[in-house]
């Protein structure tokens, strides 16, 4: 998978979750100790923002990031999970 579509995902899902939060994206920087403008670059996605900013504002808003496939398993992948 495109690791600018990963980025572009989380961005999308922060914001969405800020959204529900009912934070403004000034509220969340404060929050997660960020300037605004790195807030939406975060939400943007932008593959110029450190690792770091999107752990911190998952962080500010209590969230953790976990990591799933992007893909079906196979079959055969499905079989060894009853195996």
């Amino acid at each position: 998978m495109d690791h600018e579509l990963l980025t572009q995902r989380l961005g999308r899902q922060i914001r969405t979750r800020r959204l529900h939060r009912g934070l403004t994206q000034q509220q969340l920087a404060e929050l997660a100790n960020l300037t605004r403008q790195k807030i939406i670059a975060v939400e943007k996605g932008s593959l110029s923002v450190a690792i770091a900013a999107y752990a911190k504002a998952l962080g500010a808003m209590d969230c953790e990031l976990r990591v799933i496939a992007a893909a079906m398993p196979t079959l055969e992948e499905i079989q060894g999970m009853f195996e």
